[in-house]
C-alpha cells in the first residue's frame, strides 16, 4: 500500500498540518509486469481519525476513488502511478 501524505508547513507558526491524503493498494490481480490498484483520497483532516488508513477507508468519509488497471509496474516510476489515480479521480 502506497500513503501519500499532503502536509501544509506554515512559515508564519511553524506549525505543519497534514491537509490530504491519498491511499493506493494493488487489487492483486494484475501480473508482475501489469499491476491493477486502486485508490482513495481523504479531503481534509478530522482530528479524531488522524488520517490513518483504516479512517480512510470507512464508508463515512466523503472521498474521492478510482482503479487504475494495466499499470506498467517495472518501467514507470511511482510518480506516473499517482498521477493516473488522480487523473482517474477526475482531478485535473
Amino acid at each position: 500500500m502506497l500513503v501519500i501524505r499532503v502536509e501544509l508547513h506554515s512559515a508564519i507558526t511553524g506549525v505543519t498540518s497534514e491537509i490530504a491524503r491519498m491511499i493506493i493498494a494493488n487489487d492483486g490481480t494484475g501480473t508482475t509486469k501489469r499491476g491493477n490498484y486502486w485508490g482513495r483520497t481523504a479531503k481534509g483532516v478530522i482530528k479524531w481519525d488522524k488520517m490513518i488508513p483504516a479512517a480512510i477507508m470507512h464508508d463515512v468519509r466523503k472521498m474521492d476513488h478510482a482503479e487504475v488497471k494495466g499499470y506498467p509496474r517495472a518501467s514507470k516510476h511511482v510518480w506516473n502511478l499517482v498521477s493516473r489515480m488522480l487523473s482517474a479521480m477526475g482531478y485535473k
